[in-house]
This record gives structure tokens, C-alpha cells and sequence, in this order.
């Protein structure tokens, strides 16, 4: 008995440092956004490189709130989120970057483009006994 009450309290206490992970990469992303849009607005101007950072900062919380709905993380997500970071420097230091490079970031955008449709396919053809996940 008294070893089911350790393990319920250091689940509790795991799931409160989780909480309170989230709730800081929440707020730091929140206000990365709002930074972001009062740049934008001292700028007066908007480019795509800005709307796909928003883009980023809008997938980190959807995935804050993807665990804290499902209790845990899909893996598509986080790749998301690179395959868009990866097409923000592609935009934003194209003139800095050899041929090579460019040729090796587009490369790892197909690469996790690839790696979601594997995944995604492993979720349908595959699913998790008994947990609901699709």
C-alpha cells in the first residue's frame, strides 16, 4: 500500500512540473508573439518571413494545448514547426547561403515532409491498442 501512494505522489508531482513547463513555454511564447506583432507594427509593414514566425508561434501553442487536451504530444507537430522554421531561414538568409546549403535545407523540409506521411500512416495502419489514438 504504501508503495501505491509513493507512485501517485510522484505522478502528481510529475504532472505539476509538466503543468508548470507548459504554462512558462506558453507565456514565453506569448509574449514572443505580442513582440513580434508590436515589431511589426513599429515597421508598419508585414512580410511572409513575420507571418511564418507567427505561424510558429501559433503551432507551439496548439501544441501546449494538444497535451494538455491528449496528455501527451503528437510527434507531427514538432515537425511542423521545423519544416516551417526551416522554410523561414531558407527566406531570410537566401542570399547568404551557397547552393549546397540550399539544396540541404530544402532536402531536410522533404525529409520531415516524408517523415509526417510515415507517421501519419503508422498512426492509421497501426494504432495504439486501446488508447483511442488515431
Amino acid at each position: 500500500m504504501p508503495d501505491q501512494k509513493l507512485r501517485a505522489s510522484g505522478k502528481r508531482a510529475v504532472e505539476f512540473v509538466e503543468d508548470i513547463g507548459l504554462l512558462i513555454i506558453l507565456a514565453a511564447t506569448l509574449i514572443a508573439g505580442a513582440q513580434e506583432v508590436w515589431s511589426m507594427v513599429g515597421r508598419s509593414t508585414v512580410n511572409l518571413a513575420d507571418l511564418l514566425l507567427m505561424f510558429i508561434y501559433l503551432e507551439v501553442v496548439a501544441m501546449v494545448h494538444a497535451y494538455w487536451q491528449a496528455g501527451h504530444l503528437p510527434v507531427r507537430m514538432p515537425l511542423y514547426i521545423a519544416m516551417v522554421a526551416l522554410a523561414r531561414h531558407l527566406m531570410l538568409d537566401m542570399t547568404h547561403l551557397t547552393e549546397q546549403k540550399i539544396l540541404a535545407i530544402s532536402g531536410a523540409i522533404v525529409l520531415l515532409g516524408l517523415a509526417v506521411l510515415v507517421v501519419r500512416y503508422g498512426h492509421i495502419r497501426f494504432p495504439y491498442e486501446g488508447s483511442g489514438h488515431k
